[in-house]
């Protein structure tokens, strides 16, 4: 695979929906982004990828207020993150990890439907939008009364997708959300995300190392190589033709 001259200018979608302006952030010594712009499209999924270490997770935490840039500016749909009004801000974003991450001490419906009731959603309509969302992953009403520990992998996995989703957010952020379960598994956790993508549709931010989860989900990639964008755009033509070296050995290792 011959890779191509690095591009003077990173391909960026017309219609954003979030946008990094001139963005650093350093934890101590190390410094994770210096003078980052880059802008992800809105209603579509963006697959960040990028070895360990390359600033993945960090680019989702600072979507979501959970780490502020040392210099310049994050904005979300067309707005800069209001760090001084973050709790309101969130409730837009739903947020899935790896693992799941739910409240082992409660069961499936009250961790899916835990920010809504603090919210002030009624018992009724929070219950009408748990079932939706069940349906919507391929989970049968049964799990409602489990506790996570009742659950396999793929099921705890499913509720963390649901948890995500439940206030309609019109951003989804998802860190390694499908990494912690065995291959068969994570087919089906990619069937029943399409399903429920379809059915709630919102700008999707999917943070993997895996370049065959990035190529069947995202509609837009964008390659991390030490906090700098060495390529972006379309799957297809970022795995088929790499900018650089590194994006190369990436693809290479994983796909060839």
């Amino acid at each position: 695979m011959a890779w191509r001259q690095p591009m003077t200018e990173i391909d960026t979608p017309n219609d954003s929906a979030v946008g990094f302006h001139q963005v650093s952030k350093s934890f101590g010594a190390l410094t994770v982004f210096e003078d980052l712009s880059l802008t992800l499209p809105k209603d579509q999924i963006t697959a960040i990828v990028g070895t360990s270490g390359s600033g993945k997770t960090t680019l989702l935490q600072m979507i979501n207020g959970l780490e502020r840039p040392d210099q310049g500016e994050v904005e979300v749909l067309g707005r800069p993150v209001p760090y001084e009004n973050l709790e309101s801000y969130r409730r837009g974003i739903g947020y899935a990890v790896q693992g799941a991450g739910l409240f082992p001490h409660l069961t499936a419906e009250q961790n899916v439907t835990l920010v809504a009731k603090l919210v002030g959603w009624s018992e009724a309509k929070r219950r009408s939008r748990f079932l939706d969302l069940l349906k919507t992953v391929d989970l049968d009403e049964d799990v409602a009364s489990r506790l996570p520990r009742q659950l396999s992998g793929g099921q705890q996995q499913r509720l963390g997708i649901c948890r995500a989703l439940m206030l309609q957010p019109g951003i989804l952020l998802l860190d390694e959300p499908f990494s912690a379960v065995d291959p068969i598994t994570r087919l089906g956790l990619y069937e029943s995300f399409e399903q429920a993508r379809q059915a709630h549709p919102s700008t999707t931010v999917l943070v993997t190392h895996d370049l065959r989860e990035a190529r069947r989900l995202a509609e837009f990639m964008v390659i991390l190589d030490a906090g700098e964008v060495v390529q972006s755009g379309v799957p297809r033509e970022v795995l088929a033709n790499p900018a650089t070296p590194y994006a190369e050995r990436l693809i290479e290792s994983q796909l060839s």
